[in-house]
């Protein structure tokens, strides 16, 4: 009788040590809600065990917004549920880049008092939602990963973006244009809309490169005026 006491103490003891262990050494838990990260970049500052800054700079040297950083994963992340949403507000996409998971869902609200005929002409996703007010029924989902260019058949000046990630961890460079990023990254994804490489191109940077330098230098340029989408977009893909 003794000793079945002893077992069952040393069970019910067993189970804080047990949940205390996973919390500090099972790695993260990501869900739907911080399985990406569209500005504001999660982790540790720079050079901690858990994660550091990446600075992102333009061919000036000038702090670089909007730059998204995938950690690039030799598995593709589970589907989230979680439907993402790209709004359509005083005649701009909102926001202007939205970045997804491999496999998500993306509503396609209109809060203007003014219809919208939203398209992509972009190989990742081909899609026409015609002349619509509120808020389509269904979500278009978008299953290849790549770069998505929104467009307007009605208002010309109206471009957005949604890169598809098919990592989990997919940040998106702040106003000082850094990303808090985890400390298992051996390798990583630059993408900017304004990049002077194809619109489509990723630029793969290695841990390595990382360490000698600090920072990533992403060359811009700036768009010239155009008259139409499809000519924005025949500029982006270069046809």
């Amino acid at each position: 009788m003794e000793c079945a006491r002893k077992i069952v103490g040393l069970r019910i003891f067993a189970w804080p040590v047990y949940a205390w262990i996973l919390a500090s050494f099972g790695g993260p838990i990501y869900g739907a809600d911080n399985a990406l990260d569209n500005g504001a970049g999660k982790g540790v500052g720079n050079g901690s065990g858990n994660g550091y800054t990446l600075q992102l700079r333009d061919q000036h040297g000038a702090p670089l917004p909007d730059v998204v950083v995938e950690v690039v994963a030799p598995l593709r992340a589970s589907q989230v549920q979680q439907v993402a949403v790209m709004d359509q507000v005083n005649k701009q996409f909102h926001p202007r880049l939205l970045t997804i998971m491999q496999g998500q869902a993306v509503s396609f609200p209109n809060s203007d008092d003014i219809r919208h005929h939203v398209y992509s002409f972009s190989e990742t996703k081909r899609f026409e939602l015609k002349l619509y007010a509120g808020t389509p029924i269904q979500p278009i989902r978008f299953e290849q990963p790549g770069v998505v260019v929104l467009g307007c058949n009605i208002h010309d000046s109206m471009v957005g973006y949604i890169y598809v990630s098919q990592s989990k961890d997919a940040l998106t460079s702040n106003q000082s244009g850094t990303v808090q990023l985890p400390a298992y990254a051996p390798q990583l994804a630059i993408w900017h809309a304004l990049q002077t490489q194809d619109i489509d191109t990723r630029r793969i940077v290695t841990v390595t490169e990382l360490q000698q330098s600090g920072s990533v230098i992403v060359e811009t340029q700036t768009p010239a005026p155009r008259n139409t989408f499809s000519e924005m977009f025949k500029d982006h893909h270069g046809h």
